[in-house]
């Protein structure tokens, strides 16, 4: 992938990054994820004060994708509080569901500049029935 679409993600990610719902861990996160067909859907995390309703970024993303028909995508690119922001564990196996290992999760290193690791490498052994 080419740095300016990293660039262009991560730019959309940041944008709906500001529609985050974080009052309890005051921690934001915007996520935006490229289908295969060059749609892109974005998600934030959505939190609750029970807590396990809460739902991160990433799989906001997803399940937006999913609910208008899409299956299959070619990138995420993910922005937090912190530099770099990763998904977490849960987030790692909803992506292994739709994508394969080679995926880029895009993220911005502590020099701004755009960074990728796959999915692979964060989730070497995802669960699969």
């Amino acid at each position: 992938m080419e740095k300016n679409e990293m660039k262009h993600l991560l730019d959309r990610a940041k944008e709906t990054q500001k529609n985050a719902y974080s009052p309890y861990s005051k921690f934001s996160v915007g996520a935006a994820l490229l289908a295969k067909n060059g749609k892109i859907y974005v998600g934030c995390n959505v939190e609750n004060s029970s807590f396990t309703p809460t739902c991160c970024a990433e799989r906001v993303a997803v399940f937006s994708a999913v609910a208008y028909g899409q299956r299959e995508f070619s990138a995420i690119a993910i922005v937090g509080d912190t530099t770099p922001c990763m998904p977490c564990g849960v987030c790692r196996q909803v992506l292994s569901e739709f994508c394969d290992n080679s995926m880029p999760i895009i993220f911005e290193g502590k020099d701004g500049e755009p960074q990728s690791i796959s999915l692979g490498e964060l989730l070497p052994h995802s669960f699969k029935l």
